[in-house]
């Protein structure tokens, strides 16, 4: 990677900060992905753009400081990928937060961009958010608990064959956490 084509990456915590395009964009990046069998929220492609569309207008929404950011990485203007980064204010369970939706778009896979989302995510629940520890639940099968492993997630658990894919095609649900931050 050049540095003209190196990425940068973006927390918007509030529905007005978002830029014109973004909202479009989102949802055009989380179809391409489920489209492709990406494991970030819509699991039997082909996606219907109009539920993807309603499900990112949920996450604009609730965009909160306290409670839900989102983080973006571009390259070269050009959304290249996303994730949520979301806590509970809850007094039992504020300590932690939990990473949804993380993804990037197919041609920029193997460049970095999962990961910098990832570490990015990771300094924005220790530094603006207080957090303590970081969740998420993974789809098995397809090395995510290997990409997460690289970046200091270990597994905690599993629930086997969670996740019913097709009739012969039944997945765990990987549970990973990253702590300390």
């Amino acid at each position: 990677m050049t540095s003209d084509d190196s990425p940068r990456f973006t927390q918007y915590t509030s529905p007005e900060e978002l830029p014109d395009g973004l909202v479009p964009a989102l949802a055009d990046c989380w179809t391409e992905v489920s489209d492709a069998g990406g494991a970030a929220g819509f699991p039997f492609p082909p996606v219907d753009p109009a539920e993807v569309a309603a499900a990112v207008d949920r996450i604009v929404t609730g965009l909160d400081p306290a409670s839900s950011r989102l983080v973006v990485a571009t390259v070269d203007g050009a959304l290249a990928g996303w994730l949520c980064l979301r806590r509970d204010p809850h007094p039992l369970v504020a300590h932690w937060g939990t990473l949804h939706h993380v993804q990037t778009r197919l041609g920029v896979r193997g460049r970095g961009i999962g990961a910098g989302l990832v570490r990015r995510a990771r300094v924005i629940a220790r530094e603006e958010m207080g957090l303590e520890q970081l969740r998420l639940a993974a789809r098995g099968g397809i090395g995510l608990e290997g990409f997460y492993g690289r970046l200091g997630w270990r597994e905690i658990g599993r629930w086997p064959g969670a996740l019913r894919l097709a009739a012969d095609d039944d997945r765990d649900e990987i549970l990973m956490v990253l702590t300390p931050l």
